[in-house]
């Protein structure tokens, strides 16, 4: 070998160690900067104060800023993209259910793919949904009764075609035989609660946090709690305790970042985010909020997005659920 290729492959030999012993620095050396966690949804959206919830704490943990910023539009699913592709190893994502589980078989051209753009970190919040109706409309086993002879006469309502509380009342549907109303899609919950309240609607699942506050005004009726009893609301039987069928299905909040989220970024926020999530006061900010908080280790969140993704995909194919 020459003097000249020798000085050469020296080179690139000192470089490739060099760059290495970089990498290794930077993996130790996290957060080196400000953090910044993307949210999908406008400011005031539960995603966004959960995000600021956790913001503070996690500044503290890890010694640098924590920067919350809102990426609306797509039902989550631009802020999610954005997250999936991010390189600069500081940027992570709180994200709901669909962004997960059921965008992809929603929307074909998904830019990102959930199961192999993200690196799973924690789960945050969740909560059963409330099936609630007018609160003229009888309880218990006279609901689901009226409701069947109702058939395709009752009118339901969601926040929007392949929303969670679309797909939870076709499940509700698909385990309750003749149960026939039709979805009223509506911008959001406040809407659905207007059309209810104006008698357009006989039945919608929504949040505790939102569904909670109207039952205990006298305004709405519950009827019951999908994934069974909750904390959030004490009083409200679960669906199959009300005489419908058993169902298990939640709305939640959860941490990730991009799949090539350093291993030393993924180790710390493993760590800490749990330790956050038991200290009591944020377990009551985000109580407050119509949300338990929940400690979940990477691996769990990805077991729970499998399943739900099983659950959700089987209620997308065999209704037929298709974006118009």
């Amino acid at each position: 070998m020459g003097l000249i290729a020798f000085s050469v492959l020296s080179f690139f030999l000192t470089e490739s160690v060099f760059a290495a012993e970089n990498q290794a620095n930077k993996n130790l050396v996290w957060p080196s900067r400000s953090i910044k966690i993307l949210v999908g949804f406008s400011a005031g959206s539960t995603p966004d104060i959960t995000a600021r919830i956790l913001a503070l704490p996690l500044s503290k943990a890890l010694g640098q800023a924590v920067i919350v910023e809102n990426r609306p539009g797509a039902s989550g699913n631009i802020a999610a993209d954005v997250v999936a592709k991010a390189s600069d190893d500081h940027t992570l994502g709180i994200v709901i259910n669909g962004n997960l589980t059921s965008a992809k078989m929603l929307y074909p051209q998904l830019p990102y793919d959930p199961a192999k753009d993200f690196a799973p970190i924690s789960l945050l919040t969740i909560a059963p949904l409330v099936l609630v109706a007018p609160a003229n409309l009888p309880a218990g086993p006279a609901f689901f009764a009226a409701a069947v002879s109702g058939g395709n006469q009752w009118n339901y309502g969601s926040v929007g075609i392949g929303s969670v509380s679309h797909l939870g009342m076709e499940l509700l549907k698909s385990k309750t035989p003749g149960l026939l109303p039709l979805q009223v899609p509506f911008p959001g919950n406040p809407q659905v609660i207007t059309a209810m309240l104006g008698g357009q609607l006989q039945m919608a699942l929504m949040g505790p946090g939102v569904a909670m506050p109207q039952v205990r005004s006298g305004k709405l009726r519950a009827i019951g709690l999908t994934a069974g009893r909750s904390a959030l609301a004490p009083e409200v039987p679960s669906l199959q305790e009300a005489g419908g069928p058993n169902l298990q299905l939640e709305v939640w909040n959860a941490l990730v970042g991009p799949a090539r989220l350093s291993a030393a970024a993924q180790s710390k926020l493993a760590e800490i985010v749990p330790q956050i999530l038991r200290d009591p006061d944020i377990r009551q900010q985000l109580f407050n909020q119509g949300w338990q908080a929940v400690v979940s280790s990477p691996e769990g969140l990805k077991s729970r997005l499998k399943d739900e993704t099983q659950l959700l995909g089987n209620i997308i194919k065999t209704r037929g659920i298709k974006l118009e």
